[in-house]
């Protein structure tokens, strides 16, 4: 006696060939052509991402004013400063014509500079004196920066320290490939990553960069003019930059602390400051190399007593790396509160600086830090010699 699952299937499969789905079957997959089929929907296309907005996140929107009778001096990290004009020497991975800076971005850093108004500018992440030339001349021809000096300093990018002044600028100096003494460990840091260096002697990541200023006897400044020589000595610094780098951070401010020590004793007296990009922290152990050699950190009291700390932060990851270090003859002739970190359009918070477009009216990833410097002191002439020699000039 045949089952009733038996009965069923004949059942089950002539239904099956009468369905509409045997006539899909039969056609393939083609669909219904009935004109009462709806029409087919379209998936609307995703809006187009809106440009990110920028965000004065850090720093303040106005420059302080001058001082009357001092000169203001400043750092800024200006980005990866590179001009329109192709070197050959730079290549695939290390190219520079990919690398132009933008005309806005440029532009926008002419604004800043414009703003804080500085005569003396010591500049990070320019491709070449070349470069700084024409973007002096493109964008700074009205603002009396008739100086400039930037020298290789030995970084496989291409990217150099230089210096903009509306002063004369004498005895550059650079120090590519010194040696910073030891080799490289063999992992980076707490990191725990394998150490490509590993084994090889340690040097500068980007050499310093030396120069002296000099302010002429008979500078008007302001309400003041200046009746002697004031000669200052610059050493510009853009220390080795990321998570693990700090040894090699460390090796680099033991030897400018040499470097420094072997300038004064040249010239006992000679004020010297020592600024840039210092890719380290206030808490960090590159700072307390430098404060235990003497060296004072311009800005620290003003950070400490801010209302309001963010307007002291110089860099887009919330961190302050910018400073403006100095010896205690330089400290002494500082205006007392005219520090201050110029506030610059940046991306937004949490914006992935790898894959994010700058927003329109961004210049760097870094702001511009400023001091003001009184020169009447020091231009005065000590135990019976010139203002030159009292300044240290050589």
């Amino acid at each position: 006696m045949p089952t009733r699952r038996t009965l069923l299937l004949p059942a089950l499969a002539g239904a099956l060939l009468c369905s509409p789905f045997s006539v899909l079957a039969q056609q393939g997959t083609q669909p219904s052509t009935r004109p009462d089929t709806p029409p087919r929907r379209e998936i609307p296309a995703l809006p187009a991402a809106k440009p990110i907005v920028g965000e004065f996140r850090f720093g303040s929107r106005e420059a302080q004013p001058r001082t009357p009778g001092a000169i203001r001096l400043a750092t800024y990290n200006v980005e990866n400063l590179f001009d329109h004009a192709d070197d050959p020497t730079l290549s695939d991975d290390k190219d520079d014509l990919p690398m132009a800076k933008p005309d806005a971005q440029c532009r926008a850093i002419a604004d800043a500079i414009r703003a804080i108004d500085a005569d003396v500018i010591a500049l990070e992440e320019i491709e070449s004196e070349a470069a700084l030339i024409w973007f002096r001349d493109t964008y700074l021809s009205d603002l009396g920066y008739a100086h400039v000096e930037s020298i290789d300093a030995g970084d496989e990018r291409g990217i150099e320290n230089g210096v903009i002044s509306r002063f004369p600028i004498s005895n550059p100096r650079t120090w590519v490939g010194m040696d910073l003494g030891g080799v490289h460990p063999d992992t980076f840091g707490d990191r725990g990553a394998a150490n490509y260096f590993a084994g090889q002697p340690l040097k500068f990541r980007r050499t310093p960069l030396r120069l002296d200023v000099e302010v002429p006897a008979g500078t008007s400044l302001g309400a003041a003019t200046t009746s002697a020589p004031f000669f200052l000595t610059l050493f510009v610094v853009h220390h080795k930059s990321g998570r693990g780098h700090e040894y090699w951070r460390e090796a680099e401010a033991r030897k400018i602390v040499e470097l420094i020590a072997e300038a004064e004793k040249e010239r006992p007296g000679r004020p010297i400051a020592l600024l840039g990009d210092f890719n380290a922290v206030p808490t960090d152990k590159v700072l307390a190399i430098y404060r235990d050699a003497g060296l004072i950190d311009t800005l620290a009291e003003r950070r400490a007593d801010a209302r309001n700390p963010e307007s002291f932060k110089t860099h887009a990851s919330d961190r302050t790396i910018d400073f403006i270090l100095v010896n205690r003859t330089l400290a002494s002739e500082l205006v007392p509160g005219s520090g201050f970190v110029f506030g610059t359009l940046l991306l937004p918070k949490g914006a992935d600086y790898r894959e994010a477009k700058p927003p329109e009216g961004y210049a760097s990833d870094h702001l511009p830090v400023c001091i003001d410097i009184r020169t009447s002191s020091s231009a005065k002439p000590a135990h019976g010699e010139d203002g030159a020699k009292a300044q240290g000039a050589e």
